[in-house]
């Protein structure tokens, strides 16, 4: 028997990994820079943290989540996205109680039980950012505003910034039951899902992506003319800041995502280069979600990319891979020494490679040529005078230096 990756999944690499590296690599760089910090939770979690933070009147947790009974008659799920993860263990650690304000970032695999398409698998990777700890209009810019960083510094520019605000419980009951009014009317023009979403949570028609629901949803109610003073005011202020951070956007009034949690401020960095899957970076405010998982009342923001999207937009990327010299050695006797020199390049972080048995020099130059940008060849003649000669691939140009040259070359 052959056995293969399940559907949905896949191995990443060869250039796949390169962009996946290199995406991870930009994002770190900066989230960092905003003074977040890594952080690594489990893999899976009790199936009810999901169930309670998400909401059970959602897609995700009625249809996508990969969730199984373990041998301790546990109900456990896949994280099937990264902020309930995160505000868990906000609460479990005692964040709130040493910080402020508690800024994370983080990195790794989700999984939903989706039909499989270009762009959207049912093991993907996300890359994200939560800040827990203030209900700043500021802060909302600002995390806007690194989210376009981040695409920005991966040369994706051929993207739209979507914003609109979905306001607070207290307005959105208000508008809720407008919605529900204009929706009873075209109910039966709407697909199942909609009809569902209609009793447990009408906004989420908004959001449906039939073609069919968009039209008939085309003239609803629009939700900022329903926002209470202080709503208006906060979305007032992400205007003002996004301005004053220099970020372009778009004010789209349809624009609700998926997830129950949100509050106030959402957001959504599209493109039209992936077809119907054209949402790369979404988040938003969830100013309840802490405290209803059990915590405090802590107001937060967040957003997470698809790496794989991100991925299918990457073109022009630093991809050199090569290590900075290849060591070819001619004879047996002058083994011992070039691993002496090799470990003194290495102890100096300068990235090295070579042959662990001997071939021509013909083959070992042919190597170095695909893998490496400079090469070193050592026979008895450099062993005795203590002088390499330094090729640089590119360039093509060569020059006889010591050992301490050479590392004083590279540290330049």
């Amino acid at each position: 028997m052959i056995h293969k990756a399940i559907r949905g999944t896949k191995d990443i690499y060869g250039e796949s990994i390169d962009k996946f590296d290199y995406i991870i690599k930009q994002a770190e760089e900066t989230f960092k820079d905003k003074g977040y910090r890594h952080i690594i939770t489990p893999t899976f979690e009790h199936t009810s943290l999901f169930q309670r933070g998400i909401g059970e009147g959602t897609d995700i947790v009625e249809k996508e989540m990969y969730t199984f009974y373990d041998r301790g008659d546990r109900q456990i799920t896949l994280r099937p996205e990264g902020t309930a993860s995160i505000v868990r263990s906000y609460i479990e650690n005692n964040f709130f109680a040493t910080e402020e304000i508690s800024k994370f970032y983080y990195y790794g695999p989700m999984f939903r039980y989706e039909r499989p398409q270009t762009g959207r698998y049912r093991e993907f990777y996300q890359v994200g950012l939560e800040c827990m700890g203030s209900n700043s209009y500021i802060l909302d810019a600002e995390v806007i505003y690194t989210a376009f960083s981040f695409l920005k510094k991966c040369n994706i520019v051929d993207i739209e910034i979507l914003i609109n605000s979905v306001g607070c419980p207290k307005c959105r009951t208000k508008y809720r039951e407008v919605l529900k009014s204009y929706i009873k009317e075209r109910l039966d023009n709407l697909c199942n899902d909609c009809k569902v979403r209609y009793e447990k949570n009408p906004l989420r028609v908004l959001d449906c992506k039939v073609d069919s629901c968009k039209k008939e949803m085309k003239e609803a109610p629009n939700l900022l003319e329903y926002l209470c003073d202080d709503c208006n005011t906060h979305f007032e202020g992400v205007k003002k800041y996004l301005d004053m951070f220099e970020v372009p956007y778009k004010v789209d009034n349809r624009l609700v995502r998926g997830l129950d949690y949100y509050t106030n401020t959402v957001f959504e960095i599209v493109t039209d280069r992936l077809g119907a899957q054209g949402t790369i970076l979404a988040g938003g405010r969830y100013n309840n979600l802490i405290e209803e998982i059990g915590g405090k009342s802590v107001p937060a923001i967040g957003f997470a990319a698809g790496v794989e999207r991100v991925s299918m937009l990457l073109e022009n990327f630093d991809n050199d891979n090569r290590f900075d010299i290849y060591v070819a050695w001619m004879d047996e006797d002058v083994k011992e020494y070039t691993f002496n020199i090799i470990n003194k390049l290495r102890q100096n972080n300068i990235k090295v490679t070579f042959e662990y048995e001997k071939k021509s020099v013909k083959a070992q130059m042919k190597k170095a040529a695909i893998n490496s940008k400079n090469v070193i060849i050592i026979g008895s003649e450099e062993k005795e005078s203590g002088l390499l000669a330094l090729k640089d691939l590119d360039k093509r140009e060569q020059e006889k230096l010591t050992i301490n040259e050479i590392i004083n070359k590279f540290r330049k």
